[in-house]
């Protein structure tokens, strides 16, 4: 196998796949990157059994052919290199380098050892833009759980109803809905999987900002993501989370006695403000419905260090109510959306609220209050 390619395309997508890659490997060959050499382009792919990914990239190739190499090593020395062309030749089990004045050497083992990645080619299709899915996984990804004892909730679940498609996550103590419909969207087979979160957000920077058509197809115990790139289809194949997600919907209140509609960028601007003191103690931050002057008060309490309070103007129906929140789960919230105005809907001061944009991504985004002692 021969070939040359440039070193910028290279190190960027060696960096984007060796966050793929395991650190503790369970076969020395899931911590290497396979190398595919074809006519125009160089295939790139990691993949350890549960999540994989492959990218393509321009490439002039002389002598057809593939091999693995240690992906995190090879990232190590590709980033370091010149912005120049790169000659990658193979002579199993040597590898060698030459950019510029430099020649580096380096093992690797059979491309015959390297788990293919799934596609899935069998199973149904879904067919959305790249723009809807991001849209759908920024208003929901923040709010999964990072605590791997709670396994179904560490991943984004991902329903496809007649209307549309429905993105959710929670993390037991707030939940994230967001909706969203494309243009001639008329699916055939009704869709309901849980994701790991790590892999959408590895699909998050695959996608980037360039809007492309994605495919996405899935099977009882796996899923993938693919679009198509000047060099061919980049794919991200993930294992799907088992058991049955949350029964969410249950959780959100239909009826509300208080509704505050404020701008969102001050309200958010405030948080952080007051977070500073917040963050001295529990996080708490306490909000506080002044419906006779209509405003909303934020302020906390850190002893030996001091207090905070701003108020901001509001449009608020319904009576007088304080609420105390965990801060970092407010500021999350409002960071994912991008409304100029934000409408909250609570009831009494222990009671699920819920925070939703008035414009952009249809969101819901329910927070449970902290219960203050005394």
């Amino acid at each position: 196998m021969k070939l040359v390619c440039a070193q910028s395309d290279l190190s960027a997508n060696l960096a984007l796949l060796s966050r793929v890659v395991p650190s503790k490997p369970t076969h020395p060959v899931y911590a290497n990157v396979l190398l595919e050499a074809e006519p125009d382009r160089l295939g790139l792919s990691v993949f350890d059994l549960s999540l994989g990914m492959q990218i393509w990239i321009p490439a002039q190739t002389e002598v057809p052919g593939s091999f693995t190499l240690p992906a995190r090593f090879f990232n190590d020395i590709v980033s370091r290199l010149p912005n120049a062309p790169i000659t990658i030749a193979v002579e199993s089990p040597t590898v060698t380098l030459a950019c510029g004045a430099g020649h580096y050497q380096m093992q690797g083992l059979e491309a015959e050892e390297f788990t293919a990645l799934p596609d899935l080619s069998e199973s149904e299709s879904l067919h959305l833009p790249s723009s809807l899915l991001l849209e759908g996984l920024q208003a929901t990804l923040f709010a999964s759980s990072t605590d791997e004892a709670k396994q179904m909730l560490t991943g984004l679940h991902m329903s496809l109803q007649t209307d549309g498609l429905e993105f959710a996550a929670t993390d037991g103590h707030r939940l994230a809905v967001a909706y969203g419909q494309p243009e001639e969207f008329s699916p055939d087979t009704p869709l309901s999987v849980t994701v790991p979160a790590k892999a959408l957000r590895e699909l998050e920077r695959m996608l980037g900002r360039t809007p492309v058509a994605l495919t996405l197809r899935c099977d009882q115990t796996q899923v993938v993501f693919e679009f198509a790139t000047e060099q061919g289809m980049a794919r991200l194949s993930s294992r799907l989370l088992e058991g049955s997600y949350p029964n969410y919907k249950q959780l959100l209140p239909r009826q509300f006695e208080r509704q505050v509609t404020v701008e969102r960028q001050p309200f958010l601007a405030g948080l952080e403000r007051i977070a500073v003191l917040a963050m001295q103690k529990n996080n708490v931050v306490k909000i506080k419905l002044d419906a006779v002057n209509q405003q909303l008060d934020v302020s906390a309490e850190a002893p030996q260090f001091g207090s905070g309070e701003e108020s901001l103007p509001a449009q608020i129906s319904g009576t007088d109510l304080e609420v105390a929140f965990n801060v970092k789960y407010l500021i999350d919230g409002l960071k994912a959306m991008t409304a100029s105005e934000v409408q909250i809907q609570m009831n009494a001061a222990t009671a699920p609220v819920i925070l939703s944009p008035l414009s952009g991504t249809k969101m819901t985004y329910l927070i449970m209050p902290i219960q203050l002692r005394g």
